[in-house]
């Protein structure tokens, strides 16, 4: 079973929630936007500390840290069967000086070929409605839930 975990970074301002979100690099994601963002998130090893993954995966896609009090989110479940664990924390980010890891990737597929490129290659701020739209729809459940943890605070 595969398992990720990440960090749904949140503001609110003028009495809206914005979430910041990642676009995937490469070619296969290259045109696609609606239901292509996600979290910041990576796949852990068996046994690892998922809030620890969660705040590597964060710098290693973003190149910033962030610390707080996190709000652990219910795990879901991707279409493909990964279980995304999530932590919702409150903060800002300076928008300049983003930097992606580099992975490497086959391309085309089952070619045996592999390039390098950049796990995430897009970052930005997204007003609640337009985030659920453009994130991954199964994280859109990190989102609603927060809101509702939100309300009743």
């Amino acid at each position: 079973m595969k398992i990720s975990a990440g960090i749904l970074l949140f503001k609110k301002e003028q009495e809206k929630f914005f979430y910041f979100l990642v676009h995937p690099g490469g070619p296969f994601w290259k045109n696609k936007n609606i239901g292509a963002w996600s979290i910041p998130k990576g796949e852990a090893l068996e046994g690892e500390d998922l809030i620890d993954r969660a705040l590597i995966e964060f710098n290693e896609e973003t190149g910033k840290k962030v610390d707080g009090d996190f709000i652990e989110l219910k795990p879901i479940k991707q279409k493909g069967g990964k279980t995304v664990f999530a932590w919702a924390l409150e903060g800002d980010l300076e928008m300049s000086g983003f930097q992606s890891n580099i992975i490497s990737f086959e391309w085309p597929p089952k070619s045996g070929k592999t390039i390098e490129i950049p796990e995430v290659d897009q970052w930005e701020w997204f007003v609640s409605e337009e985030a659920k739209s453009k994130i991954n729809p199964a994280q859109a459940a990190f989102i609603v839930e927060l809101e509702e943890l939100l309300k009743s605070t």
